[in-house]
């Protein structure tokens, strides 16, 4: 025995020797990673730069407005486009989809107009008709280029130069663009009720040529008349959302008040629920079992049916139930076998979530520190989404050659459009057109866009885990200091909350600030795996797909196990101000010389903890639906008129289990906070006169050990 102990202390490290003066968090501390601080400071720095460097080269209009084939914004105050809000596509048909319109990328001309067309015409038949009809040519002049009043134009010539739409059809403004007003009539598609129309072009053309366009713009139009639906019900019912998540909120504190008490008895009536619920589907599928004897068919097996769509089909047949039973009884089997051999771990994973209870009591401030963190990730995220933004929208507008010709060599190379009438292409490739392509540049600064994006994304990363590991680092400095309090409360310091913030942001911004790099850098190759993955799904192969599955699954694993080991390094940085490696070091060995602990602890707290958001979300989850549903008589006057009810429902419930899981993680933070400095406890102290414990003494007596000190006992 004592040649296993010493292998395991030499495998998992010393345990840590009695330090008499020892007395909780540390306050004599030095500074940690301190070059890790600087480059942080010198990269938020760059951050901000980066920021405002973005601000000045870009112009969010570019995102809010429409942009013509000249590099125009639709609807821009003080510019001739002012009143023209909508942008309009010449010939749409040579749009194969709505993403593309949307994103620019249509090859026709693109023009700003200040309302859709209403009818069906063709330049042919103005033209035509110009002479004693000149109302309908003043109509559709307005869907040409600026300028053009040239009705006797010849039609080849207007399509080379593109003056004017062959033809315009009836549409209507979405996202700011002009798309053809489908609808369906008697299960058939139509435009104003007509399912043809004239092209310009002499041919006469069925409406489901524009098919792939209709069916994906229909349903997107769908989405918009239902998506004004939610956004009235929340303008008339955010009222009582708001109450639905106060009550959430205090369902939670009370939760957490209770769980002092109840921890035990909620544990073990779900556990003997489960084992009593369990026994009751074994007798059933006995029951199905033997009531099905002799009933034709009822003999066959899974094999001999095959498969079905039906489940109905396989609950005929025995051998269903008998595999039913089976699986059952194993599952039965094992969870009483480790309550069993785990029975004491459970008691003292018990009363550590009691503890953590007691200590939420003593240190009510830290209940509310979650919303510090909310508000740290908050201006982390506005500020990458602005910097994005004006990112995105740097350059100057870049002109390419749009040619109808799929042979053209001067497609899709840039052009200027003022000298583009004085070159060769228009006689190399008749119809080409130099015509508004995106927003860029040949500067160094646009050359570099994608890298500054990429940096943005990472810095974001970095800053989003550095706050959470100061919220972590917070509040293990706050529960460690009641731990190690000889006498509970009285040795309590004074603001404990406040005093751990302070250190950490003090001492170990350099440390916190580590740990997130490495948790960043981790999560910045996930991000660019999920694009690759994006990107190559139409191409890559057998081999490729799983490269990059196994790539992305062992990174999501890498990433779990650091944010697990980060977790409790920062509990050893707000115990004992090291650096974060020895943090890290320390804090994994301590756990894997308690790993059997480790694990039930980690398992009873997540259950109980989901056991609380469920509680919480579901219970306030059915008021709401009493209550939205108009079936609680006393407030039957107060219920909002709705268009769909389940849209506060659907928040309330949500937004209760955000709440819920906003609370119950500084429990979590609390119990394994707890959990270390009773490791440290046990290895450090043996319970006398001279090394006490400083556990509470309903720990120690489940341990079994030597009695408390008198003072410890009494206090």
């Amino acid at each position: 025995m004592a040649k296993k102990g010493e292998a395991s202390a030499h495998l998992y490290g010393e345990p840590r020797k009695f330090d008499p003066k020892f007395r909780g968090p540390i306050h004599n501390r030095h500074c940690t990673d301190i070059i890790c601080c600087v480059i942080f400071i010198v990269i938020i720095l760059g951050y901000i730069a980066l920021g405002v460097v973005a601000w000045v080269h870009g112009d969010p209009r570019k995102v809010i407005y429409p942009t013509d084939s000249y590099g125009q914004f639709c609807g821009q105050r003080d510019t001739l486009n002012e009143n023209k809000t909508i942008l309009f596509y010449f010939n749409i048909l040579k749009c194969a989809s709505p993403v593309v319109l949307i994103n620019l990328q249509c090859p026709t001309t693109q023009l700003c107009v200040s309302k859709c067309p209403d009818r069906f015409a063709t330049y042919i038949d103005v033209q035509a008709s110009y002479r004693y009809r000149p109302d309908q040519w003043n109509y559709f002049r307005q869907f040409c280029k600026p300028g053009f009043n040239n009705p006797r134009k010849s039609i080849a010539q207007v399509l080379r130069d593109e003056d004017c739409p062959s033809m315009i059809i009836p549409s209507r403004p979405f996202l700011k663009r002009c798309f053809p007003d489908f609808s369906t009539k008697n299960g058939v598609l139509t435009v104003a009720n007509q399912t043809t129309f004239k092209d310009g072009r002499g041919k006469t053309r069925n409406v489901t040529d524009l098919r792939e366009a209709a069916n994906g713009i229909n349903n997107v139009l769908d989405a918009r008349s239902v998506g004004m639906k939610i956004f009235e019900d929340y303008a008339i019912s955010w009222y009582w959302i708001l109450i639905g998540l106060f009550i959430a909120m205090m369902l939670s504190l009370l939760f957490l008040v209770l769980l002092r008490f109840t921890a035990g008895v909620l544990f073990w009536i779900f556990i003997f629920g489960v084992i009593g619920i369990i026994g009751y589907g074994i007798w059933h599928c006995y029951w199905e079992y033997d009531h099905l004897k002799g009933i034709p068919g009822s003999d066959l097996t899974v094999y001999d049916i095959g498969f079905q769509t039906d489940f109905k089909v396989y609950l005929q047949l025995r051998q269903t139930w008998l595999a039913f039973m089976i699986i059952l009884c194993g599952v039965e089997v094992i969870i009483i076998l480790m309550l069993i051999f785990l029975r004491n771990r459970i008691q003292i994973a018990i009363a550590l979530l009691k503890e953590g209870s007691r200590a939420i009591g003593y240190i009510m401030s830290t209940l509310f520190y979650p919303i510090v963190t909310f508000l740290l990730i908050a201006i982390c995220i506005s500020y990458w989404a602005v910097t994005a933004v004006f990112l995105a929208t740097s350059g100057e507008p870049v002109y390419k050659v749009m040619a109808n010709q799929t042979l053209c060599k001067y497609a899709n190379l840039t052009c200027n459009p003022e000298t583009f009438n004085t070159t060769n292409v228009t006689k190399l490739c008749p119809g080409a057109q130099c015509t508004f392509a995106f927003y860029g540049g040949e500067s160094l600064y646009h050359k570099y866009i994608f890298i500054f994006q990429l940096a943005n994304a990472f810095v974001f990363l970095w800053l989003v885990n550095f706050a959470i590991a100061l919220g972590q680092c917070t509040l293990a400095g706050a529960f460690a200091s009641y731990y190690w309090a000889y006498r509970k409360p009285a040795d309590i310091p004074l603001w404990p909350l406040f005093s751990s913030f302070g250190r950490a942001i003090r001492y170990h911004t350099g440390s916190l600030a580590f740990g997130a790099l490495i948790l960043a850098i981790v999560q910045l190759i996930r991000v660019i795996l999920e694009y690759l993955d994006h990107k190559l799904k139409g191409t890559q192969n057998s081999f490729t797909r799983f490269l990059l599955c196994c790539l992305k699954c062992c990174f999501w694993c890498l990433e779990k196990f650091l944010k697990f080991i980060n977790r409790n390094a920062y509990i050893m940085i707000a115990i004992y101000g090291k650096n974060f490696c020895t943090s890290a070091k320390e804090a994994f060995f301590l756990l894997m010389r308690n790993v059997v602990r480790v694990a039930v602890l980690d398992k009873v707290t997540d259950f109980l903890l989901f056991l609380g958001k469920i509680l919480v979300a579901g219970g306030v989850g059915v008021l709401a639906f009493f209550f939205f549903t108009q079936r609680i008589p006393v407030f039957g006057q107060e219920v909002p008129m709705l268009n769909y009810y389940w849209v506060p429902l659907l928040t309330v419930i949500i937004g209760s289990y955000l709440v819920a899981h906003g609370f119950f993680s500084v429990y979590a933070m609390c119990v394994d906070t707890l959990f270390l400095c009773f490791c440290e406890d046990l290895e450090r102290n043996d319970g006398s006169t001279a090394k006490p414990y400083f556990m509470s003494a309903s720990l120690h007596r489940i341990l079994g050990k030597k009695k408390l000190s008198p003072k410890k006992a009494a206090g």
